[in-house]
């Protein structure tokens, strides 16, 4: 009986403890924000420069943690161009979202604008403003 109860007891720590490793994700009070702008031009090969303004309704992504090889996330910026990923927890993330090159195979591409680490439970990470280039 003693033999038992020490494999329940063994079991019941190494299920208590396993079971409470966080990994990166939501589920946490940190935040990830930034803002989107865009340099706009009419030809395919982005030479003609038609202008430059905020980036409203634009998708941005996020990958959470290092292993991921498609995104976990995505938000779109308001109006203003600012975006932010709420509610994460301490880790490490990657932030891109998609611009047109050239030569680019179809003409876009993602571009990685950071990645990022997470370490304080609260902690907020500004990115700033992070400039695209689109064609219009």
């Amino acid at each position: 009986m003693k033999i038992l109860t020490k494999k329940y007891f063994f079991l019941f720590a190494l299920v208590l403890f396993t079971g409470c490793i966080k990994t990166e994700g939501q589920g946490g009070r940190a935040k990830i924000k930034g803002k989107i702008t865009g340099t706009f031009y009419y030809d395919d090969q982005l030479t003609q420069l038609n202008g430059s303004g905020v980036l409203a309704n634009e998708n941005v992504y996020i990958v959470y943690g290092t292993a991921d090889t498609y995104f976990d996330d995505d938000i779109k910026t308001s109006y203003d161009g600012s975006f932010e990923f709420n509610y994460l927890r301490p880790g490490t993330y990657t932030i891109f979202a998609y611009e047109n090159c050239f030569p680019c195979a179809g003409l876009e591409r993602a571009n990685i604008i950071d990645t990022v680490v997470i370490s304080g439970k609260d902690e907020t990470v500004d990115l700033g403003t992070i400039n695209l280039k689109k064609k219009v």
